[in-house]
Formats: C-alpha cells, sequence, structure tokens
C-alpha cells in the first residue's frame, strides 16, 4: 500500500478514500494523533512512568525504564504490566503519568475547522486517562467537536488492541462499526477495528526522528488490516473533506 502523499486542493474526487464515505462515526486517537508526533509531549509521560515504577517496585531508574518498556512492548500498556505483575493500582499510576506540562500544545484553528466540517459523530478512544485527553483537546481548543471521550478507565484498563477492550468501545459508544472510521498512530491499535468492520487510518510517526527503535508496530510487516497511511491528520482530513465537498 502507498504512503498517503500531501497533495494541493484538488478539483476531481480522490477515489483512492471513497470507501469512507459511508462513515458516519469517527474514531480518534489521542496522542500523537489529534497533535503532532514532533510536539513530544510523550516524553514528559515517558520519563514519569520511569519515575513512578522506580518508586513503587523500589528500582533503580535505569531498570524501572527497562521494566516499563518491556510491558509496553509485550502488552500494548505499561500499565497493564504493572496491575497483572504487582498489583500497582491504576488510577494512582495514570494521575502521575500524566501530571504534566502541556503547555507546547497550541489551538489549532486548522483541526478546528476540518472537524467542523467533517460530518458524523466524532469520538476520542485512548489507552490514556479521561484527565489526560481532555487538557489536551481543550489545549488544541477541539473538545466542543467530541461526543464522547473514552479512556482506557471505561475499558476496564484492557489496552485498545485488545478486541475485547474494542467490543466493549463499541457496545458503550453505540455505534455500527461497519459505519466506522478508526485513526491511530500505533497501527496494531487498529487490527481489532478492522477485524470489527471499521475503516482504519495508520498515521505513521514510525519513520520519523525519536519514535523507539522497539515497538509494537516493528513486530511485524503484516499491515493488511490498514485501509489507509496518512503522515499527519490534518493533511488526510483535507483531502477526506475535499472528497466530500466534490460534486
Amino acid at each position: 500500500m502507498g504512503r498517503a502523499a500531501h497533495c494541493p486542493a484538488m478539483t476531481t474526487p480522490d477515489r483512492s478514500i471513497f470507501d469512507l464515505g459511508h462513515v458516519d462515526t469517527w474514531v480518534f486517537d489521542l496522542d500523537n494523533t489529534l497533535y503532532p508526533a514532533e510536539i513530544n509531549l510523550f516524553d514528559q509521560v515517558d520519563q514519569r512512568m520511569g519515575e513512578f515504577i522506580a518508586r513503587e517496585l523500589d528500582l533503580s531508574f535505569e531498570d524501572a525504564r527497562r521494566l516499563q518498556k518491556k510491558y509496553y512492548i509485550e502488552y500494548g500498556t505499561t500499565l497493564t504490566g504493572l496491575v497483572s505483575f504487582h498489583g500497582i493500582e491504576p488510577e494512582a499510576f495514570l494521575d502521575y503519568v500524566h501530571d504534566i506540562d502541556v503547555s507546547m500544545i497550541k489551538p489549532s484553528v486548522e483541526l478546528d475547522a476540518l472537524l467542523a466540517e467533517l460530518r458524523g459523530r466524532k469520538i476520542v478512544f485512548t489507552n490514556g486517562s479521561l484527565a489526560h485527553a481532555e487538557r489536551v483537546t481543550a489545549a488544541l481548543n477541539i473538545g466542543h467537536h467530541f461526543h464522547q471521550i473514552y479512556d482506557i478507565a471505561a475499558a476496564d484498563y484492557m489496552p485498545k488492541h485488545e478486541i475485547q477492550a474494542f467490543e466493549k468501545f463499541v457496545e458503550r459508544a453505540d455505534f455500527e462499526p461497519t459505519t466506522g472510521a478508526m485513526f491511530d498512530d500505533i497501527a496494531r491499535n487498529l487490527r481489532p477495528a478492522h477485524a470489527l468492520g471499521m475503516k482504519t487510518i495508520w498515521i505513521r510517526t514510525d519513520h520519523k526522528p525519536g519514535w523507539p527503535k522497539t515497538s509494537p508496530d516493528r513486530e511485524s510487516d503484516d499491515k493488511s488490516f490498514i485501509d489507509h497511511e496518512a503522515d499527519d491528520l490534518l493533511s488526510f482530513l483535507k483531502r477526506l473533506n475535499n472528497n466530500n465537498s466534490t460534486p
């Protein structure tokens, strides 16, 4: 599958995204999807995860970081491993790691306009916390577009690459998955969405500077569950909205 290109304003339909014309529920990951990965907001979260693990498990920071990455790779979230093997209270972990400075995220007039133009219901689905999602969407000045924020607590702390988490999400959000589309920067989070019949859009960050050398997206070359790829959300939404407005 070719990577989505940055395209100028188009006067003819973009046939590559014709298969999204039926979508009436748009599901967005939060971190590194709604805002550019280059902001590196997650660096703060990453640091605080190491601090939390070192303190709670009485480890050196270096050992804590190794355990953190191990659980992330194996289970999709560090939290899953900490809860399963160490009895860590998930709320305490989430409160600590998301107590970060989001001031580097600025209001996005462009994203605000693109979301306003996108027809249908819009939902945030994140492995982070509700409070974190609310702070980030408020900083972007786009919170008013979302009908619902579905966080990891709502999924009973199951990471969203697990099919059970996605089934629970679809049930609670009350939509028909075959009329939905999902945006995420982590490819494997899109696998259950595709399995349930949703269209999937991978916001690629794997080729950008600073991307971890070890990551769930490097586990396999199989990307058959991805319908579309884009280097950033804004460029894809421009193409999509232009396509929808073309007679």
